[in-house]
């Protein structure tokens, strides 16, 4: 698909004076039980340092497991390549064992180390042209959408459980978890804690309490976490009167489901109570004024929310809630805000050759992968037809009397393990497909437009552009700070390091090093 770094014979360069080398090696707990080895890593690459006149001064390995965060062995091989400079190769098996994330690229790439991807057939290093860079960019985001895949085949039973109407974690303040007479495990109202929080919700929505005098009075009704006995502070209360939960209904992973569990909140009154937080509505003569930037912008000095207040009918001005105490940030224009969100999301705007560059560039690679990945099918099928081959010829010898029962048993439960094998690849590399590189596309493209047009848009829909690409959001000192989700933060970033090489452009070619 692209073209890939040469294996270094021992004669051929860059070379450090010493020649030394790291060894990483990486599964999970999952792969183990699908065949993959840690052995198998490191056999491969002590024979390749051995062909290519490296020497292998440590070895770093790491099994992860469902009950580990963290990669220990790889954090100590970036400490020992830190303090042991004249060491300066690093040999992985291929791309997704070395990264898992790309915090893991980043941090690597800051090292200047030489990477051998043995598997891969590659050597990466400072010196390498910049479209192997950029290629080699392109594979980690793959090898990182891989991962996240596998991972998410990890998080679907609660996903399943969410689908199905029941709270799949953590009974919040009001509920416990309990089994049911099904065996699952749902959530009822706590008989002690779920009143209070009806009567908080309704103590709230009266509008004669402040968070902090809401929180005194639910202190002095009792209202207590459950195991400490502790204070509830202002902080959690505000979230909970934020859970939708206490409705019947919940969120979870993004998604809102028609729970099954008893509510303590009707939907009418925690609608009230939302408006209410997010200062979202105020009387305007004859009808109801929204303000648009509610409960999207906080205050930088304490980090409330920002809530917006009509003047004379006409002027909108935001302020700080106070909820942690008096604060001294000014009032500010709506119209200030606006300017200054425009100005902003202009980062977003890509120049229209870089898009046509994408379009020639990338979808090709697309459309290559897609059809390796249904080669690999194919491949996977046939082995597995040729599997349920050898049970049939197996049955059909024991029939005819050629081999024993005892020998047929032991045959035919080594068949069996490998059909079941090979019909764990196909299963996760159908759940594990790469994204669209066209989609991609298309959603730069449509982000890139509604962020020049932003100024002008109407209001709920210059609303739904900054909750789609907003992550953070503040104003202070009559000045707004914010950063964006992904992809939108890397591709803002690409746009600012663009500007500052002629705009990317080197005649009519994009800069490979910058759009990598």
């Amino acid at each position: 698909m692209w073209n890939r770094g040469r294996v270094l014979a021992p004669e051929d360069g860059p070379r450090t004076d010493a020649r030394s080398a790291v060894l990483y090696a990486r599964v999970s707990s999952k792969e183990q039980e699908l065949g993959y080895s840690i052995a198998a890593q490191q056999e491969l690459m002590r024979s390749y340092a051995s062909r290519v006149g490296l020497t292998v001064e440590k070895e770093f390995v790491d099994v992860e497991s469902a009950k580990t965060t963290g990669r220990q062995a790889f954090l100590a091989m970036v400490d020992y390549l830190q303090q042991h400079r004249a060491c300066r190769v690093v040999l992985a098996e291929k791309t997704d064992r070395l990264y898992r994330n790309l915090k893991d690229y980043v941090t690597m790439d800051d090292l200047d180390v030489e990477i051998h991807f043995v598997k891969e057939s590659e050597v990466l290093s400072k010196s390498s042209r910049s479209a192997q860079k950029f290629m080699h960019g392109i594979r980690v985001l793959m090898a990182k959408n891989y991962i996240d895949n596998l991972s998410e085949e990890v998080r679907k039973g609660l996903h399943t459980k969410a689908a199905q109407k029941m709270w799949p974690s953590f009974a919040p303040l009001g509920y416990l978890n309990v089994v049911s007479e099904t065996g699952k495990r749902i959530i009822v109202p706590d008989p002690i804690l779920g009143p209070i929080v009806t009567r908080l919700f309704e103590w709230f929505a009266s509008g004669e309490y402040s968070l902090k005098s809401l929180a005194r009075k639910a202190y002095d009704e009792g209202f207590r976490f459950r195991k400490s006995r502790n204070k509830v502070p202002v902080t959690t209360l505000h979230k909970i009167l934020r859970k939708r939960i206490y409705t019947g209904d919940f969120d979870y992973a993004g998604v809102t489901y028609r729970g099954s569990h008893e509510p303590l909140v009707t939907r009418g009154g925690w609608e009230r109570v939302q408006n209410i937080l997010d200062g979202r509505h105020t009387w305007a003569g004859k009808g109801m004024h929204t303000f648009m930037f509610s409960g999207i912008v906080r205050c930088g000095h304490c980090g409330c929310s920002l809530v917006g207040e009509l003047k004379k009918c006409r002027y909108v001005y935001y302020h700080c809630t106070g909820y942690r105490g008096r604060c001294g940030e000014p009032y500010v224009r709506e119209e200030n805000l606006k300017q200054q969100f425009s100005q902003r999301l202009r980062a977003l705007v890509i120049p229209s050759e870089i898009l046509e560059w994408l379009n020639t560039e990338l979808l090709p690679c697309d459309q290559t992968e897609e059809a390796a990945r249904r080669q690999t099918a194919r491949r996977y099928q046939a082995e597995l037809e040729r599997s349920r081959n050898r049970l049939n010829l197996l049955y059909e010898d024991r029939l005819q009397g050629r081999i024993t029962a005892a020998m047929y048993d032991e045959r035919a439960e080594v068949a069996k393990r490998d059909e079941q094998q090979i019909q764990e690849r196909i299963r996760i590399l159908n759940t594990a497909s790469l994204p669209s590189l066209g989609q991609a596309i298309d959603l730069m493209a449509h982000a890139s437009n509604a962020a020049t047009q932003f100024a002008e848009a109407p209001l709920a829909h210059q609303r739904d552009l900054l909750r789609l690409v907003l992550k953070d959001a503040s104003w202070k000192g009559r000045e707004l700070r914010m950063s964006l989700k992904e992809p939108f933060e890397k591709l803002a970033l690409s746009n600012s390091e663009s500007a500052n090489v002629s705009m990317g452009l080197r005649g009519k070619e994009p800069n490979f090093d910058i759009w990598r």
